[in-house]
């Protein structure tokens, strides 16, 4: 039997009884919708808590702070200590396998004054040469210091819209533009010595980041570290002797070291050898994997939910090729009688089947993007209230449901098996009937 044959025959037996042949392509359907919108819907939580989380930073970028939590056992704060950070440990940590870059930090509060207005703001000094290494934000006026002009100061979008009057009763805030308004920098961590003028810095060589939504580059401002020493030692040296040798052991030890990994599979191992060496570290990364696990797990659940309903649809199929059987009993003797080859039979009802799941499986895949839709557009009220906005902080734009471009197809396949699968034992049945008795029935 040629295979054009095969697919006419199996497709008139199909649509010969169209009733039954709906209902069966339903089951398969109403699992197929049931498998790829659970499975969505976990995929939907995995790419959220991934992207949420990299809105805050890099999933490739470890931290080691000055000052380390110490916890008890249940996990409740209980003080912290002062960790020894160093360029002794900078050049430890460049040497670990899988570091790819490192960035020490120092950090202090500093003023802003321009007029009779003022504002706080923490400044951040890093190497010049690694901003382009830890993906820094665009810049919306300027450019990043480097080792030719390493003078420029960089403002977050935000740290210059909070100036204000402090000697108004009610003073308004007021956003200050640094291509109009003339702005001054000045460090205020100790007393200034009444007999030496205090520092000033006027801000000529600048540049604006622009908005991030995160915090540590909208509200700060970054600088060369080699600049920022030198300017904090014509700092100190307006203080009082006491003073002066506190504000240059400050800026000794640095408040933080970043470091770069290669790959976020690499995080764990890396801030393992850190810990190894007594430090204690964090990452986004590990606010990730736990976040990961129960989308994964839920996952699995809704998965499991959607392949019970597959495997109500594979036994309606059996049933289905099982009733056809007898129908056409008569009919399988006459192709017996006429020579057709038991594997040829075979083949036939193992079309019709898989046929059942394909056509089931396309339906359904086309109403489960509807499907998709549906809870994308409808559902945030009932997310909002099964998920932990500890998780889900951010529900406006949240998808809740994301079908990969690979799944459609994935869940094709699977139906289109589940059925050829539960074709084979009516199939294999069917060759077994005797071609005499068969011919000696009704149907």
């Amino acid at each position: 039997m040629r295979i054009s044959d095969l697919i006419k025959m199996g497709l008139r037996n199909l649509s010969r009884r169209k009733a039954r042949t709906a209902l069966t392509v339903t089951g398969v359907v109403i699992g197929t919708i049931s498998i790829v919108v659970m499975i969505s819907i976990g995929i939907g939580m995995n790419t959220n808590f991934k992207s949420q989380v990299m809105e805050q930073g890099s999933l490739t970028t470890i931290s080691v702070e000055r000052y380390a939590n110490i916890m008890d056992d249940e996990g409740n704060y209980v003080s912290s200590k002062e960790q020894v950070m160093n360029d002794s440990l900078v050049e430890q940590i460049k040497g670990l396998e899988h570091v790819k870059a490192v960035a020490p930090i120092i950090s202090t509060d500093a003023t802003l004054y321009s007029g009779k207005y003022q504002s706080y703001v923490q400044i951040n000094a890093i190497d010049s040469n690694v901003f382009d290494e830890f993906d820094f934000p665009a810049l919306a006026a300027g450019t990043y210091p480097s080792a030719e002009d390493s003078h420029v100061i960089v403002f977050g979008s935000d740290s210059l819209m909070n100036f204000y009057n402090p000697y108004a009763r009610n003073s308004n805030q007021k956003e200050i533009d640094l291509s109009k308004d003339k702005v001054t920098l000045g460090f205020n961590q100790y007393q200034v010595d009444e007999n030496k003028k205090s520092f000033s810095l006027k801000i000529n060589d600048y540049a604006v980041m622009s908005r991030t939504d995160n915090y540590e580059y909208d509200y700060f401002c970054y600088m060369d570290i080699n600049y920022f020493r030198s300017l904090y030692k014509k700092y100190t040296n307006t203080l009082k002797a006491e003073d002066r040798k506190k504000a240059l052991a400050s800026i000794e030890n640095y408040g933080t070291i970043k470091i770069i990994v290669d790959n976020i599979k690499n995080v764990t191992k890396v801030q393992d050898k850190i810990k190894e060496m007594g430090y204690q570290t964090s990452s986004l990364a590990m606010y990730l994997e736990p976040m990961q696990k129960t989308s994964n797990m839920l996952q699995m659940v809704l998965g499991g939910i959607g392949a019970i309903a597959m495997l109500v649809s594979a036994i309606n199929i059996a049933n289905t090729m099982i009733m056809s059987i007898y129908e056409r009993t008569k009919e399988i003797g006459i192709m017996k009688v006429l020579g057709c080859i038991i594997r040829d039979i075979k083949k036939l009802f193992l079309f019709e089947a898989g046929m059942i799941g394909l056509i089931g499986g396309i339906i359904g895949i086309t109403l489960s993007y509807i499907g998709s839709w549906a809870i994308n557009k409808f559902g945030q009220p009932l997310f909002k209230a099964l998920l932990s906005t500890n998780y889900m902080y951010d529900m406006e734009s949240a998808k809740f449901s994301v079908i990969p471009i690979w799944l459609p197809f994935l869940a094709a396949g699977f139906a289109i098996l589940v059925g050829i699968i539960s074709g084979y034992y009516p199939a294999n049945r069917a060759t077994k009937i005797s071609a005499i008795e068969a011919m000696k029935t009704d149907g």
